[in-house]
């Protein structure tokens, strides 16, 4: 398994002392296999899990979703996982509704903007 360090100014940045000085804080990570997300259908009513792939691109409604990466805390398969997605528009596939980092304890922080769906990153897979 490859291991990655990462500053955590991924998802915000550190800093102490005078306004010049800063101090980025790295974390170490693992490379995931995979990503579990879940797509909430906000007009159904309905969540269901979607398993995907690195590579791989799945439908999920309206939507065409492809996974990037999943990166998670070394040693810590269930901490807060960040999965780069690409979101598109199955009837016009030109239209990018997402394309970024995903992070599983804040999904507000960078999330899809649909009217029908939202989707969300819960965790990465090894396997």
């Amino acid at each position: 398994m490859r291991h990655i360090f990462l500053p955590l100014a991924l998802a915000g940045s550190v800093v102490f002392g005078p306004a010049n000085a800063e101090t980025v804080i790295q974390t170490e990570v693992s490379r995931g296999t995979g990503a579990v997300l879940r797509g909430l259908d906000k007009i159904a009513g309905e969540a269901i899990e979607l398993e995907l792939k690195t590579g791989e691109t799945i439908a999920y409604g309206r939507l065409q979703i492809t996974l990037g990466d999943c990166r998670y805390p070394f040693g810590n398969l269930a901490g807060d996982a960040f999965a780069w997605l690409v979101i598109r528009d199955q009837k016009n596939l030109d239209q990018v509704l997402f394309d970024g980092w995903m992070i599983a304890s804040s999904p507000a922080l960078n999330a899809l903007d649909h009217p029908r769906y939202d989707v969300w990153v819960i965790r990465c897979t090894t396997e």
